[in-house]
């Protein structure tokens, strides 16, 4: 709750009253001194005796302390979670056709004791089943493969699509397979794209690891190129497995929980607008003429995926590159391993404005 008083004012009995109220509500109250910008501002230990403890100078005209007051209001409200009701981790085999999908389904599948099974009758449809995996519960979703759009076919093949995109929208984490033996199609960077898109997590899988001649050199020389091709998504780890072998199978378990973990978490307000500060300071945002973009702070609003919106002033003039950069930095402070992250942006004049114009409508 915020309690509002007029700094330059002396604690009347309507404000004992009000901030009496809110103390008993035993919700977070907040006690902002608001005009504090004013030469007859009082002192704030005048304000003490409300028996709030966190008070927060403020200007609401000349918008001083505001940042603090949404740096200490973020604080105190977690951030929304998921909108699923239960704990399931939803896990999707995504790829194209005949890259060990159900292959690796089986494996996973018989790697842990199986709660739920619903195996459909087709691979052209979505099976699912529920295993569990150090205490949390996975829901692992193998798809019909994926055909270039060319080569698909009209009636089911063109179902299966459409469920494969389904099943990357109720998912909160992909596994992208590719064959070891066929690499880096345009079809796979394309859905790459689509679950980046989505906001789900993502985890690069290459399949039938045990099928390819190799020696000790063939990953070093596989995983850059790979990483080349990804260079969109370099936030999602690369991992190779073989369903025949079972090599690293076990670790696809532990990274969606481990992704799991870096979607749901939250982040405070002032490392956030700290790594904002020194990332503004470090490399100034270019704009046009006089028109610089201004960033002035950054809240952490949402999960699943991490989603943050940033305020500023001339931000529709910031560049798309600048975007990746400030990306870049929050990555260096936060651990968002096999996670995309979202950005807002908004524009204080223009929302000055749009309250204008809605108190002129309801005039």
């Amino acid at each position: 709750m915020l309690v509002v008083v007029d700094a330059t004012q002396y604690v009347s009995d309507e404000d004992r009253l009000v901030a009496k109220k809110a103390l008993k509500s035993q919700k977070p109250v907040l006690l902002l001194l608001n005009k504090s910008d004013l030469k007859g501002a009082l002192p704030i230990d005048e304000f003490r005796r409300l028996g709030i403890k966190q008070i927060i100078a403020t200007s609401a005209e000349h918008n001083e302390g505001i940042e603090e007051v949404i740096e200490a209001v973020t604080d105190l409200i977690p951030p929304a979670r998921d909108s699923k009701a239960d704990d399931i981790i939803r896990v999707s085999l995504i790829g194209r056709p005949n890259v060990g999908k159900s292959n690796l389904f089986n494996t996973l599948a018989g790697k842990q004791q199986a709660l739920v099974a619903n195996i459909a009758g087709t691979t052209r449809d979505v099976n699912r089943i529920q295993i569990r995996y150090k205490g949390k519960t996975i829901e692992l979703l193998d798809t019909a493969g994926m055909r270039k759009p060319g080569k698909q076919e009209v009636g089911i093949e063109k179902f299966s699509v459409l469920r494969s995109l389904q099943a990357i929208e109720e998912s909160d984490i992909c596994f992208l397979l590719m064959d070891a033996n066929e690499l880096n199609t345009q079809l796979d960077q394309r859905l790459a794209g689509i679950i980046d898109e989505a906001g789900k997590g993502l985890v690069i899988v290459v399949s039938k690891w045990d099928s390819l001649d190799k020696d000790a050199y063939t990953r070093d020389s596989i995983a850059p190129r790979i990483a080349r091709t990804f260079d969109f998504v370099p936030w999602a780890p690369l991992i190779f497995t073989s369903s025949v072998t079972g090599q690293n199978v076990t670790k696809l378990f532990d990274l969606a929980l481990e992704i799991k973990d870096r979607r749901d978490q939250s982040v405070k307000t002032r490392l956030l607008n700290d790594t904002l500060q020194k990332a503004v300071q470090s490399h100034p945002p270019a704009g046009l003429k006089n028109t610089h973009p201004k960033l002035r702070y950054i809240v952490h609003t949402d999960t699943s995926p991490p989603w943050f919106v940033i305020y500023g002033s001339n931000l529709r003039y910031l560049h798309w590159s600048y975007k990746r950069y400030l990306e870049r930095q929050l990555r260096e402070v936060v651990d968002y391993v096999g996670t995309p992250i979202k950005f807002s942006f908004r524009d204080e004049k223009q929302l000055k404005a749009e309250r204008a114009a809605k108190q002129d409508a309801e005039v």
